[in-house]
């Protein structure tokens, strides 16, 4: 399963659309805050992509929860925005937070700043900011071979 990671496009409803037009394949999008408005307006769009969100920081009237997690191909996936666990400051909170929820993978945005990593069994990934043309995005495989993450520079 291929899942496409965005955060942080501030309004930059153009970049997103390009992002999900780029990976077709994706089955799942996960939009990891500030952006509510733009992915909401595009969701119509792409009627066959199962669309998750939660709440950035600038996000002030979004009807999402602040942190979401799901089971997806049989791992669980902790995600937020990320300000919640003072992620610009350290991932310390952050990864106690998916340890807690038994996570194999945490999503977060906020930074802007562009990170994968894997440590003691947790797959971490920011997929920093999709917003203008050094916008990025994260790519996140579940296959039955394992976990992938990618970042990718939007074209």
């Amino acid at each position: 399963m291929r899942i496409l990671v965005v955060s942080d496009t501030h309004g930059d409803a153009s970049t997103l659309r390009q992002a999900l037009l780029q990976q077709r394949k994706a089955e799942v999008v996960i939009h990891l805050g500030d952006g509510a408005e733009e992915m909401e307006a595009l969701a119509c769009s792409f009627p066959a992509k199962a669309i998750l969100q939660v709440r950035g920081n600038c996000d002030w009237n979004a009807p999402f929860p602040q942190a979401e997690e799901i089971v997806l191909e049989g791992k669980r996936i902790y995600y937020t925005h990320g300000h919640i666990h003072r992620v610009k400051y350290g991932l310390y909170e952050l990864d106690c937070a998916a340890r807690e929820r038994k996570a194999d993978i945490v999503l977060f945005g906020h930074t802007h700043e562009p990170f994968q990593d894997y440590h003691d069994g947790l797959y971490f990934l920011n997929p920093g900011s999709l917003h203008g043309q050094q916008g990025t995005y994260g790519i996140l495989d579940i296959t039955p071979a394992g976990i992938v993450t990618n970042i990718v520079k939007i074209r």
